[in-house]
């Protein structure tokens, strides 16, 4: 989860970072004897493709899932790899299909020569393993796929210490140092309790750098939410590049089976628009993903404003008098002593945010709100303001949280505009400078709806007068009513 900035009164707060089987079968490498390839050359010309990928597409051919009717090829484009259309392609057809042969997933390295030792890690670590491994492994069965794989990307955890003092300030530069940190201590714990007693099968030796290189990989290249598969790379498929133009991730890819008489899976990846030959395919990464998550994941960002966001992170204090009376209260509508409320540049804040930061400033004469009578109705009762102090309270804490993270960015949305105006920016630094404008307008509208209610606090109705009105004791202008 991404952090919020601390304040004195101690339920806005900085969080550490929180917020990425059956068939048992190895690829082994099959040696081909020299003969013409049943698939049609690339494309592209010598001096445009390497030579890896041009290896790369005859492994395919020769393994049968590529031929002279593939719908696309891959190709130099501006993102570096990518996928173009070979031909027309329609919306929603299919532009290729890999076999779950030539997947790589927990279950490739669970079958590996290192499976015994994959047992108890991660899914995603046994993988990580298991690429290190096959990489300095020239007879790796998967040496052509390898070979394309790039060293880094432009994700904030491959960057410099001096191209994330860009990022000061932001709750993206707090969620890489995060990142790093979280990575640091599972390759400690991999290499002292995996790498070190293990050495015959690691002959290369493994470093921090080649666990961060395929994190990275992993980060930015698996497919997930794959029926019955969390963590899947697939090769080829995973040239396919993002295009923010495509507003849907549904239809672009899906397992099925490889026929009516074949029990073999196939990853099939779908355009979701129509391309014309020669252009290049795309599809959604993620529309809920913000741009420090893209950042994080990919090493890009999108100009659309409804990806910039910002997270307040609210908790409840241990040392709150009422700690247990809260926390039941939270817990028992779907929240935790935690609670993460991602706000969207344009967007109304989010549901639950108001009830949650008022039950957590609830205390003095409010309190009473928190015996166990008002169990069943309390959450319904903190929809709407409790009490003059209360709404003061949580408008004061939160302008005052907005302004001290404001206050930790070296530059104003002003100056940083004005940068990308000039332009001539090395592509991480662009990054940057949109992350900070972003998370500071964001940071300057939570700001700006709470001071707008501090402004109302005179005009808005409580819950001791909304009560009364209910008893018929209060009219609806105020007024008090008497009876004879």
């Amino acid at each position: 989860m991404t952090a919020s900035v601390a304040v004195a009164t101690g339920f806005l707060r900085s969080p550490s970072v929180s917020k990425s089987q059956n068939t048992s079968f190895l690829f082994t490498r099959q040696r081909i004897s020299p003969k013409k390839s049943s698939v049609r050359p690339i494309s592209a010309s010598a001096s445009e493709l390497p030579e890896n990928v041009r290896s790369f597409w005859k492994w395919l051919g020769d393994q049968g899932v590529v031929s002279a009717k593939s719908a696309a090829e891959p190709a130099v484009v501006p993102e570096g790899l990518g996928l173009v259309a070979r031909r027309d392609i329609g919306r929603n057809e299919v532009v290729l299909e890999i076999p779950k042969r030539l997947w790589i997933s927990p279950e490739t390295a669970a079958a590996s020569k290192i499976g015994a030792l994959c047992g108890g890690l991660k899914p995603w670590v046994s993988v990580a393993l298991f690429l290190i491994r096959e990489k300095y492994d020239e007879d790796s069965a998967w040496r052509v796929y390898l070979d394309v794989l790039p060293e880094s990307t432009d994700s904030t955890i491959f960057w410099s210490e001096e191209e994330l003092a860009e990022l000061k300030g932001t709750q993206l530069l707090s969620n890489t140092l995060g990142a790093k940190e979280y990575l640091e201590n599972e390759f400690s714990k991999l290499e002292q309790e995996i790498i070190q007693p293990n050495k015959d099968m690691f002959p290369s030796g493994i470093t921090l750098d080649d666990f961060m290189w395929a994190f990275g990989i992993l980060r930015s290249r698996a497919f997930s939410r794959l029926r019955g598969q969390d963590l899947v790379l697939i090769p080829l498929a995973d040239l396919i590049n993002h295009n923010p133009e495509i507003k849907t991730e549904d239809y672009a890819y899906e397992i099925k089976g490889a026929g009516l008489f074949s029990r073999d899976l196939l990853f099939s990846l779908k355009s979701p628009v129509y391309v014309k030959a020669g252009g290049q395919v795309y599809i959604q990464y993620d529309v809920n993903k913000s741009n420090a998550e893209l950042a994080l994941d990919y090493g890009f960002v999108e100009s659309n404003p409804n990806r910039n966001s910002y997270t307040l992170t609210i908790e409840i204090p241990e040392s709150d008098p009422f700690f247990g009376d809260k926390l039941d209260i939270a817990e028992t509508n779907g929240m935790a002593e935690t609670g993460y409320f991602d706000i969207v540049e344009g967007q109304s804040l989010p549901a639950g945010m108001l009830q949650y930061i008022r039950l957590v400033a609830l205390g003095g004469s409010d309190a009473f709100l928190l015996e166990s009578i008002f169990s069943n109705t309390i959450w319904g009762h903190l929809e709407l303001p409790v009490s003059r102090s209360n709404e003061e309270l949580i408008c004061r804490v939160v302008r005052d949280a907005c302004k001290s993270a404001l206050s930790g960015f070296a530059t104003t949305i002003e100056e940083d505009e004005k940068l990308l105006e000039e332009g001539k920016l090395d592509p991480r630094m662009e990054l940057a400078i949109k992350v900070r404008i972003g998370e500071k307008k964001v940071l300057q509208q939570i700001d700006q709806i709470f001071k707008d209610r501090e402004l109302e606090l005179d005009l808005l109705e409580y819950y001791q007068e909304r009560r009364l009105k209910d008893l018929g004791l209060v009219g609806e202008q105020g007024e008090i009513i008497f009876w004879e």
